[in-house]
């Protein structure tokens, strides 16, 4: 509350101070707040798209499987799929965006050749072979979301808590400043206001002091004129 602030020029100074440095950091805030805002509208949409892509990339490795399950039956299918023998490696890595270290995920042996699937030529056909694929580019696309989700959210919760920091510096330090700063210059205004009156009432005291000793000297020297001489002896 402003009556717990003591009204003096020093605290009014360091409010003032305080003040400058609470706008100059509200300003910051909500540049960096609008940044944020426009890097994750550019993340949202790559990840509606990178959505619609999986999405579709499942569809089409969902029926290429079972494709290859009424052509070459289950057994087949599980046998090619337990002959691999390189499976995919995630390694991760970090990335800043506006003050906000999000992942950056790289795969490697995702897409295969052929001869590196393990179950060589004899003992596949091309239903299996397009299952494979499809499913190898699924995985690529999961992989991708899975970077481009997690950023999204980082850059979700770092714009919620840059709105709560610029929210309380608008809605309650700053005016709470401002109410201190006002209260205190309207104290020290009427402190102002008295101590000139206190010295105008000292001033016109004095001055009815200096009239009034003034009077009586003119007073005494007057009587004094007048005062008749004693007669001679």
């Amino acid at each position: 509350m402003a009556k717990d602030v003591k009204p003096t020029r020093k605290n009014l100074m360091a409010i003032e101070d305080r003040i400058e440095l609470s706008e100059r950091g509200h300003d910051t805030l909500e540049q960096k707040r609008d940044g944020l805002i426009m890097e994750f509208m550019d993340i949202l949409d790559q990840a509606q798209d990178v959505r619609s892509e999986v999405s579709e990339n499942y569809e089409t490795a969902q029926r290429k499987i079972d494709m290859a399950r009424a052509m070459e039956g289950d057994v087949a299918v599980r046998g090619a799929a337990a002959a691999l023998k390189e499976h995919p490696e995630i390694t991760t890595q970090s990335k800043n965006i506006m003050g906000v270290v999000v992942p950056q995920i790289e795969s490697s042996k995702v897409q295969k050749s052929l001869d590196e699937r393990g179950y060589g030529l004899l003992g596949s056909s091309a239903r299996i072979d397009e299952a494979a694929d499809a499913y190898e580019g699924l995985l690529e696309k999961i992989i991708l979301a899975a970077e481009v989700e997690t950023a999204m959210k980082k850059m979700l919760t770092e714009i919620e808590t840059t709105k709560r920091r610029v929210n309380a510096l608008e809605f309650t330090l700053l005016p709470s400043l401002y109410e201190n700063q006002e209260y205190i210059e309207q104290k020290l205004e009427e402190q102002e206001r008295e101590e000139i009156f206190r010295m105008k009432k000292i001033k016109a005291k004095k001055e009815e002091e200096e009239a009034a000793e003034e009077a009586e000297a003119v007073a005494e020297v007057a009587a004094a004129e007048t005062e008749e001489p004693e007669p001679a002896d």
